[in-house]
This record gives structure tokens, C-alpha cells and sequence, in this order.
């Protein structure tokens, strides 16, 4: 047969498979048109798929499923114990015979009630309500968002008080919510203690209070009240902001008296602080200049006394050398000194005969032309 025409080969390699342009040649194998199913290879398959028909009927019928985040509470509804099981069982598989018995699933982790009259996409996701309408202690009517959030903490008094489900919610938070924040907390504000925050923040805590004494009974317990937002009629909310701009007003005025009387004090203590730094300066002063005089006083006196001593010497040395000249050694002391004059001379011409010569060998001669010695040449 020729299969030119398809691009094929002739033979046994009609049929073999083609891998692009080119057919892979398989000598020696036999013919074959499609795939057929061995018929020793069914029977695994249909057991497995038995098999597995089996344990999902057997786990439906038989187990159950609790989850990481949940409590599981058993219900006998045929049997010898009828009735909700105390037993609470966590997470894992667990024996339950369906038709016979329940098992009812608590979630475990925190759970979120939001009051609002604006949702959110986010808000959405948990179970909300209108914000509550509470009625202040003056007569005036606020609308608050608030976020609760409890968990469970006793299965087996949230089914038998509440009921399966998500009835802890229908029966247990949601009645009790908006009452709790009315009755002795929030409903005790006045209209202008909205917007003291730790006030409210007190009165939020009072509310969880309520909320636990009501709902702890019940297996439920609260964990946070958060007041997120509130809101008055546009009306008062006007009066109340313009009012607040008026406080606001009056406290910045009263903020600045105290201001200015502080800055007036802090002025008159600094006014004193320099007043005695003056003084304190001034009396440094006065202080520095009396030790100045004293020293100068005091080095004028020794100045005194040193002069007076030097006169009261040199008097003395004059005394003395006035009462040493009139003694006998006065006359060879003037020898002397004209002896020092003559030193000083290269040469003298003196007359040397007549009366009036002088021998300058002679020195009694030149002492009685001094007048040192009385008696001369005659």
C-alpha cells in the first residue's frame, strides 16, 4: 500500500507515531490501531475506587471533623443518652454516627460584634448591628459604633442556655449589647462628657463589666468594649461644637492670663536676680578698690620706713665721717684723697722755688698748703 500521498511509509510502520516531519520507525512490532485496556488491569482500579467508596461512606457515617479553632459538643439524638453530651471535644477526628448523633461546632479563636450605621466591607465579614441609640444623662440622644469582642470560653453552657449554631450570638450578645452600654455606663454621660475620653474610656469598662456578669453564665465571656465613633443630630452637634469653640475660647484667654502672670513673675524674678547681681558686683568693687588702698597704704608705710631708714643711715654715715675727719687720721685721709687727684695727672708744672713753690715730694708741705696741718713754710 502506498501512503505517499499522507506522507507516510509503507509496511508495518503505516501506524507508528510521527514526531514532526519524521515518523520514528519501530521494526519488528506488530500492528495496532488505538489504546485498549488490559483486561488483567481492571481489577486494582475498581478495587481502589471501591476501596476508597467505601472509607468515604464509612467516614460519613461514622467520623467527624473538629477543627484547630473549635470546640466540638456531641448530641445523642437516638440512644440510650439522649440529649447534649458535657464531654467537649477538640481538635481531631471523632467517632459520630450520622443519623444518630451530632456533633455542633463552636469557634474557638475571638469573635467580633460591630454596631454601626456605616459598615465596612471589613465589618461585613462579622455579624453587626445598627449603632446603638443611647440617650445621654441630659436628655439628648447619641448614636455610637462599637466593637465587642468575646470568645467562648464554655461550649457546653453556650448550647444548653443559648442553643447550636451561631445562636450565641442571636440570644447572648446581641440583646444584651445595647442595654449594657445604656444601664450604668455610656447612659450616664452628659452630652459634653462624650468628648472627655478617659471618662469614657471608664464607662466603656464598666460596660464590659455588665456585659461579662450577663454573659459569663452563659459560657461567653467579653474581652474589649471599643467605642469607635459617636454621633449627635446635626442640630446639636452644631450648638455642641460651637459651644466647644466657645469653652475653647474662654479656656485660651484664661491660658493666657495665667501666661502673662507667669511671664510677669518670671519678668519681676529676673528683674531681682539682676538688681542683686548689680549689687553683688557693686560690693566686689568696693571690696577690691578698699584692698587696693590698704595695699597701696601699706606699701607707701614700708616705703616710708625704708626711706626714713636709709636718711636715718646716711645721717649716721655722714656723723660718722664728720667725727672721723676731725680725729687724728683726718689729715692722712686728705693725703690720700690728693693723693687719688694727682693719680689722674700725666703731668703738672708747679713752681718749685720762691715761697710759693711746691715740691710734690714734700707732703707735709702739701699738706700744710691744704691747710690739713697748720704751720708751713715760711
Amino acid at each position: 500500500m502506498n501512503d505517499k500521498g499522507n506522507g507516510g511509509s509503507q509496511g508495518p510502520f503505516r501506524d507508528t507515531p510521527v514526531f514532526g516531519r519524521k515518523r520514528l520507525k519501530m521494526p519488528g512490532l506488530p500492528k495496532f490501531s488505538g489504546f485498549k485496556l488490559p483486561m488483567t488491569g481492571r481489577k486494582p482500579v475498581a478495587l481502589t475506587v471501591a476501596v476508597l467508596i467505601v472509607a468515604a461512606v464509612v467516614y460519613n457515617l461514622l467520623l467527624v471533623y473538629v477543627g484547630p479553632n473549635e470546640y466540638g459538643i456531641k448530641e445523642v439524638q437516638i440512644g440510650v443518652k439522649r440529649g447534649i453530651l458535657e464531654k467537649v471535644y477538640e481538635t481531631g477526628l471523632h467517632l459520630r454516627i450520622r443519623g444518630m448523633e451530632v456533633m455542633h461546632k463552636f469557634p474557638k479563636d475571638i469573635q467580633i460584634f460591630e454596631m454601626s450605621n456605616y459598615p465596612t466591607p471589613v465589618t461585613r465579614q462579622f455579624r453587626y448591628a445598627k449603632a446603638a441609640h443611647i440617650q445621654t444623662s441630659d436628655g439628648f440622644f447619641v448614636d455610637v459604633d462599637v466593637s465587642i469582642l468575646y470568645h467562648i470560653v464554655d461550649p457546653y453552657k453556650v448550647i444548653t442556655t443559648l442553643g447550636p449554631g451561631r445562636m450565641f450570638e442571636t440570644n447572648g450578645i446581641i440583646p444584651k449589647a445595647e442595654p449594657a452600654l445604656k444601664e450604668e455606663s455610656l447612659g450616664e454621660l452628659s452630652t459634653e462628657e462624650f468628648y472627655n475620653s478617659p471618662l469614657r474610656a471608664e464607662k466603656t469598662l464598666k460596660a464590659k463589666d455588665l456585659l461579662n456578669s450577663q454573659l459569663e453564665p452563659l459560657g461567653i465571656q467579653v474581652t474589649h468594649v471599643l467605642v469607635r465613633y459617636f454621633q449627635y443630630s446635626e442640630e446639636i452637634q452644631k450648638n455642641i461644637e460651637a459651644k466647644k469653640l466657645q469653652d475653647q475660647l474662654v479656656y485660651k484667654n484664661q491660658a493666657e492670663k495665667r501666661a502673662a502672670e507667669e511671664g510677669a513673675k518670671l519678668q519681676k524674678v529676673i528683674s531681682e536676680g539682676e538688681a542683686l547681681v548689680r549689687v553683688k558686683l557693686q560690693e566686689g568693687d568696693a571690696y577690691q578698690v578698699r584692698r587696693l588702698a590698704e595695699r597701696d597704704l601699706y606699701v607707701r608705710k614700708k616705703h616710708a620706713e625704708g626711706d626714713l631708714l636709709v636718711k636715718l643711715a646716711e645721717a649716721k654715715r655722714t656723723d660718722l665721717k664728720n667725727k672721723a675727719l676731725e680725729g687724728a687720721g683726718s689729715e692722712r685721709l686728705v693725703g690720700l684723697k690728693m693723693a687719688d687727684v694727682y693719680k689722674g695727672l700725666d703731668m703738672i708744672i708747679l713752681s718749685s722755688d720762691g715761697p710759693q713753690g711746691v715740691n710734690p715730694l714734700d707732703m707735709g708741705d702739701t699738706l700744710r698748703m691744704f691747710e690739713v696741718r697748720k704751720g708751713g713754710r715760711q
